[in-house]
C-alpha cells in the first residue's frame, strides 16, 4: 500500500507538470500569427554608411562542408571595403588544407579574408569567437556554423535593423537542406520548425526574451562587450550571452521570413549528440542565470517566459517518468477522478499535435506532409526522452563538459563523412519499448481500451529511436566483417 502511495504521488506530480507544459504550449500557439506576405527588408543606406561587418566562420574538422561554407560567405552581398571574413579554424585534419585553399581564392578575388588558428581549443567555439573578435575590424559580427549556406542577400536583409542603436542582435530562421532525406530528418526538421516558426516569433512579438541560436544571426560588438563577452562555462554560449545581453536592456530582433539553409543531423547518433549538448547547456544556463532573471527589473511576463524557456527540457524527465508509470496507471486511476488523466492527455498530447501541425501548415506543407511529419516529430521527441533525461541530469551537476561538434554530411560521399559517436548505452530505448508493451498487455487485461493508442505511441517511439540507435552501432561492425571476409576470399 505504501508503494502504491508513492506511485500515486509520482503519477499525480508527473501529470501536473506535463499539463503545465501543455498549457504553456497552448498559450504560445494562441498568440501565433503567420503572414508570408511580409515584404523583404533590404538595405537603403548608401554603401559608405553601412557599418563595418565581420563574418565569423568557426570550424573544427569540417572537411565535408568547409569549402561550401566559405564560398557561400564569399558570395554575400555587402560593400567589400566594409566587409571581412574570418575563418576560425581549430581543425587538426585535412580541413586545414581545404580552408587555406578556399581562403586564398577569396583573397585573389579582392575579398578581405583570413584564416585564424589557435594553439589550443580553450573555450571551444566560444573561445574561437572571442579570439577572433580581438583581431576583427567589424562593428557587427555575423556568425555561420559550418553546415550553413546563406543566400547572397542575407546581410542586406538583416543589417538595416541595426539602424536602431538599441538593437544588439538580429536572428534569421533556419531552413533544412536535407529535410526529405529520411523519416528521421523530416522529424528533426519539424521539431526545429516548432522552435523557429512559433516559439521565436511569438516571443519576439510579445516583447519577451528569446535567444541567438549560435548561427545565422548578427551581433553588435558593443552588445557582446557590454554583456561580458563570449563565456565558455556552459555548452550553449549563444543562449548564455543572449540572456546576459537582454538583461542589460539590449533589444533582439527576429526575422522569420529570412531563411538560412542548413543541414539537420543525418543519423540518430549525431542528433543525440547535438540534442544532448543543447539540453545540457540550457540547464547550465538556467542554473547560472535564473536568480539574476528573477531579481531583475524585467516585467513578470518576461521573467516567467524566460524561466519557461530555460526549464523546457525538464519535460523530458517528465515524459520518461510517465513511461515508467504507465503500466501501473490502471490501478492508480481508480483513486483519481477520470477527468484528470483525460484532461492532461488532451492538454499535453493534443497540444503537441496542434503545435507542430501549425508550424508545418505555416510553411505550406501539404496535409499529408503535416500529418506524417507531426507524428514523426512526436515519436522522436518521446523516444529521445531517455537520452535527454541524462543530459538534463548532467546539466544540473557542476562542471561544463566537452563541446562535441555535430558531424555534417555535406555533398561528400559516405566514405569521407565523419563517424558519429553514440552517447550512452545504444538501444536502451528498446528496454522501455518492452516495458510499454507490458503496459499494453495490462491495458487489454483491464479492458482500458482508450489507453491503447497512447501506449502504442510510446511503444512505437521508444522502438523507433532504440532500433535506429542499435542499428547505428551494429551496421559498421557488419560492414567491417563483410570487408574482411571479402578480402580473404581468393579470386
Amino acid at each position: 500500500m505504501e508503494f502504491e502511495s508513492v506511485l500515486y504521488g509520482a503519477y499525480a506530480v508527473t501529470l501536473s507538470l506535463l499539463g503545465l507544459f501543455g498549457v504553456h504550449r497552448l498559450t504560445l500557439l494562441a498568440r501565433f500569427r503567420w503572414d508570408p506576405n511580409v515584404p523583404a527588408v533590404v538595405a537603403t543606406d548608401p554603401p559608405e554608411e553601412m557599418p563595418r561587418l565581420t563574418v565569423q566562420l568557426p570550424v573544427f574538422n569540417e572537411r565535408t562542408v568547409a569549402a561550401r561554407l566559405i564560398r557561400a560567405a564569399g558570395a554575400l552581398d555587402y560593400p567589400r571595403e566594409r566587409f571581412e571574413i574570418q575563418v576560425l579554424d581549430d581543425s587538426n585534419d585535412e580541413t586545414r588544407a581545404i580552408v587555406d585553399d578556399e581562403v586564398r581564392r577569396l583573397v585573389a578575388r579582392g575579398i578581405d579574408a583570413v584564416v585564424i588558428r589557435r594553439t589550443d581549443r580553450t573555450g571551444f567555439k566560444a573561445g574561437a569567437l572571442a579570439h577572433g573578435m580581438k583581431l576583427a575590424k567589424g562593428e557587427l559580427f555575423c556568425i555561420f556554423d559550418a553546415d550553413f549556406t546563406p543566400e547572397r542577400d542575407f546581410l542586406t536583409r538583416l543589417v538595416p535593423r541595426f539602424a536602431d542603436p538599441k538593437v544588439g542582435m538580429v536572428q534569421a530562421r533556419w531552413g533544412h537542406l536535407n529535410r526529405e532525406e529520411s523519416r528521421l530528418t523530416r522529424a528533426e526538421s519539424a521539431l526545429l520548425d516548432g522552435h523557429f516558426v512559433i516559439e521565436h516569433k511569438v516571443r519576439h512579438e510579445s516583447g519577451v526574451f528569446f535567444n541567438f541560436n549560435g548561427t545565422a544571426g548578427i551581433w553588435r560588438r558593443e552588445a557582446i562587450d557590454a554583456a561580458g563577452g563570449w563565456e565558455h562555462d556552459t555548452l550553449t554560449e549563444d543562449l548564455d550571452l543572449s540572456y546576459r545581453a537582454q538583461l542589460l536592456g539590449w533589444k533582439f530582433v527576429y526575422l522569420p521570413f529570412v531563411v538560412a539553409p542548413a543541414e539537420v543531423p543525418a543519423d540518430i547518433a549525431a542528433f543525440k549528440s547535438q540534442q544532448h549538448r543543447w539540453a545540457k547547456g540550457s540547464v547550465q544556463v538556467m542554473r547560472k542565470l535564473s536568480l539574476r532573471i528573477l531579481t531583475s527589473r524585467e516585467p513578470l511576463k518576461v521573467k516567467l517566459e524566460a524561466l519557461a524557456h530555460l526549464t523546457g527540457n525538464a519535460g523530458y524527465p517528465c515524459v520518461l517518468l510517465m513511461a515508467l508509470l504507465l503500466p501501473f496507471s490502471f490501478r492508480l486511476r481508480h483513486d483519481m477522478p477520470a477527468w484528470i488523466p483525460i484532461g492532461v492527455f488532451i492538454v499535453s498530447t493534443l497540444s503537441v499535435v496542434a503545435f507542430y501541425e501549425a508550424s508545418q501548415r505555416a510553411l505550406g506543407r501539404t496535409w499529408f506532409q503535416r500529418a506524417w511529419d507531426t507524428l514523426c516529430a512526436m515519436a522522436l521527441g518521446i523516444g529521445m526522452s531517455v537520452a535527454q533525461t541524462r543530459a538534463v541530469v548532467e546539466g544540473l551537476v557542476l562542471g561544463t563538459g566537452v563541446f562535441e561538434r555535430t558531424p555534417k554530411s555535406g555533398d561528400s560521399p559516405r566514405r569521407k563523412r565523419y563517424a558519429s559517436v553514440m552517447k550512452g548505452l545504444p538501444g536502451v530505448e528498446l528496454v522501455f519499448a518492452a516495458w510499454i508493451a507490458w503496459g499494453m498487455y495490462q491495458a487489454v487485461r483491464f479492458q482500458m481500451w482508450a489507453s491503447l493508442p497512447f501506449l502504442f505511441l510510446f511503444f512505437a517511439s521508444f522502438a523507433w529511436v532504440g532500433t535506429l540507435s542499435a542499428a547505428g552501432v551494429l551496421r559498421p561492425l557488419f560492414k567491417d566483417s563483410d570487408a574482411t571476409q571479402s578480402a580473404e576470399v581468393p579470386t
